[in-house]
């Protein structure tokens, strides 16, 4: 009896350590609340999922104006995955800016991560290294006209701290495809992000940790912020195992859920990952 009852212990820890767990990561002026029907998607088919506020994000009250380098920005994430026990492994997903804290994990805990997804992501090997990194990885609004209401912490003569887009354009340049009530929570949520913080992302050259972990990208094809086109020109400079191509607007969280579901647990899977 006892060796059943240890033979059945021994099923459910590994049926633990085999659950696949997701790890969301917002973009600039976002924060968990983003992935909120993602979340229940998976979360009531099964899965483990997290979802995190970086720092100054969310529900986390620092100033953005004062967080101002991307380590610093990006600790939350670290933390939670100095945390995990060593088995364990994460599907880490990011989002637009949340792109640049997919691949500073990525070098940092190769070992805990065992796929990288980046949707409609910032995705530089190296961050912002050169102007070209910046050309490729940041968002060009200009067509739109002043786009970004600006705080400046260090002073008017120097670099912006924190940036918004202007509550006037973020229904046609974010959410364009998305719900109504998506929209409207998201205007209630929305915070200036740490611009000048996540411009400073940097990662080493050689950064050989991120070529260990397994990369897939999520190409929304209808993003008037992280254009089509600038998604494939990161996608050809560094490119990653599989490319899925998704019907959306910049927030497919909100404007094509259940696809984009869809679509991360089949890249999960085809990367060998089980649902127990």
């Amino acid at each position: 009896m006892a060796d059943k009852l240890n033979e059945q212990d021994a099923e459910t820890q590994l049926k633990k350590k085999k659950k696949l767990h997701f790890v969301f990561i917002h973009g600039i002026s976002g924060g968990s609340w983003c992935w909120y029907k993602i979340k229940c998607l998976l979360y009531n088919s099964g899965y483990a999922v997290t979802c995190i506020d970086l720092k100054s994000a969310g529900i986390d009250l620092s100033d953005p104006n004062e967080t101002l380098s991307f380590d610093d920005y990006n600790k939350p994430l670290i933390d939670f995955l100095a945390s995990l026990p060593d088995h364990e492994k994460v599907v880490l997903v990011g989002h637009s800016a949340g792109g640049l804290s997919v691949t500073d994990a990525s070098s940092k805990f190769p070992n805990k991560i065992s796929l990288a997804v980046y949707v409609a992501a910032t995705m530089l090997k190296n961050g912002f290294l050169t102007e070209q990194d910046i050309k490729d990885g940041v968002p060009d609004l200009s067509e739109f006209g002043s786009v970004y209401d600006m705080e400046f912490g260090l002073g008017p003569d120097q670099p912006p701290t924190s940036a918004i887009i202007k509550k006037e354009l973020q229904r046609k340049l974010v959410y364009h495809m998305s719900p109504p009530e998506d929209f409207t929570l998201a205007a209630m949520l929305l915070r200036p992000g740490p611009i000048y913080a996540i411009q400073s992302a940097r990662f080493k050259e050689g950064n050989e940790g991120v070529d260990k972990v397994p990369r897939v990208y999520i190409k929304t094809m209808y993003d008037k912020v992280m254009k089509p086109e600038q998604q494939d020109k990161m996608i050809a400079k560094w490119a990653p195992s599989d490319v899925y191509v998704l019907e959306s607007d910049h927030s497919p969280n909100f404007s094509n859920p259940f696809i984009l579901c869809g679509l991360l647990v089949r890249a999960a899977i085809s990367f060998g990952h089980t649902h127990t």
